[in-house]
C-alpha cells in the first residue's frame, strides 16, 4: 500500500469509528479523555507501590522510571515528532472537519501524529505489567489505554493511525523504562521471588490490586453518573 493509499485509508476509518448518535457517549467520552479524570487511578497506583516497596530508594526508583517511560512516550512525541510531522488534527483538517462529529467542540491543540494520549497510558500500563506481573491488573490497565486511545479517535481528535503508533511507541518506551528500572533495582534490593496465593513473584499484594480495580471501577460509574447528569442538565 501506497502513503496516499494508507492515509486514505486512515481517513476513512476514522469517518467509521468517529462519533456516535448518542448524548450519553458524547458527555461520558469527554469526561472519560479527560486527565484529571484518572487521577485517582494514578495516586491508587502509587499507593500499591508505596505499601508493596521496602525503602524510599525502591519507591523512588519506581516513581522515576514510571515518569521516564511517560517522557519517552509523550515528552519525545510531544517536542519532536508532532512538530517534525505536523499532522493536523482530523478535527481542524480542512478536507474532514466538516465531515467528522466534534463533540461539544472539543478540539484539542497541537498537532494529530502520533497521540499522547495512547502513548503515555499505554507506558504505564506496560510498565506496571512488568513490574506487578498480575494478570487481573495487566489486563485492567491495558484495556484502559486501548479505550483511552479510541476516545480520542472518537472526538476526532486523533486518527486511526495515530493511536496505533501511540499504542506501540508507548509499549516499547514502558519496557524500555522497566529495563532501566530492572537494572536499577538488581543493584539496591536482592532478587526476590514470591510464592504465595497472597502475592504476586513480584512480591505484590494481591488486596491491594484489587483496591486498585475498586477505585478504577468507582471512576468509571462517577463518569457514568456525571454523564447522565449533564444530559440532564443537573450537571
Amino acid at each position: 500500500m501506497t502513503l496516499d493509499g494508507l492515509i486514505a485509508f486512515d481517513q476513512h476509518l476514522l469517518v467509521m469509528l468517529n462519533g456516535s448518535d448518542s448524548m450519553f457517549w458524547d458527555h461520558f467520552i469527554l469526561i472519560f479523555t479527560n486527565g484529571l479524570t484518572w487521577v485517582p487511578l494514578l495516586f491508587t497506583l502509587f499507593l500499591l507501590v508505596m505499601k508493596n516497596n521496602e525503602t524510599m530508594v525502591q519507591i523512588g526508583l519506581v516513581v522515576g522510571c514510571v515518569l521516564l517511560g511517560v517522557f519517552l512516550s509523550g515528552g519525545i512525541n510531544g517536542m519532536i515528532i508532532k512538530p517534525l510531522v505536523a499532522r493536523l488534527r482530523p478535527c481542524d483538517d480542512p478536507m474532514l472537519k466538516y465531515t467528522v462529529d466534534v463533540v461539544n467542540n472539543y478540539r484539542a491543540s497541537g498537532f494529530s501524529f502520533f497521540s499522547n494520549h495512547a502513548a503515555n497510558t499505554m507506558a504505564i500500563a506496560v510498565f506496571m505489567m512488568w513490574l506487578v506481573r498480575s494478570r487481573l491488573l495487566s489486563l485492567t490497565l491495558l484495556s484502559w489505554s486501548l479505550l483511552n486511545g479510541w476516545s480520542r479517535i472518537y472526538l476526532a481528535q486523533h486518527y486511526p493511525l495515530d493511536v496505533v503508533v501511540g499504542w506501540l511507541w508507548g509499549a516499547m518506551m514502558g519496557s524500555v523504562a522497566y529495563y532501566v528500572f530492572y537494572r536499577l533495582y538488581n543493584k539496591v534490593s536482592p532478587p526476590v521471588n514470591y510464592i504465595s496465593s497472597q502475592y504476586t513473584t513480584t512480591g505484590y499484594s494481591n488486596v491491594d490490586i484489587h483496591n486498585v480495580m475498586l477505585v478504577l471501577t468507582l471512576t468509571i460509574c462517577v463518569a457514568i453518573i456525571c454523564a447522565l447528569l449533564t444530559m440532564t442538565g443537573s450537571y
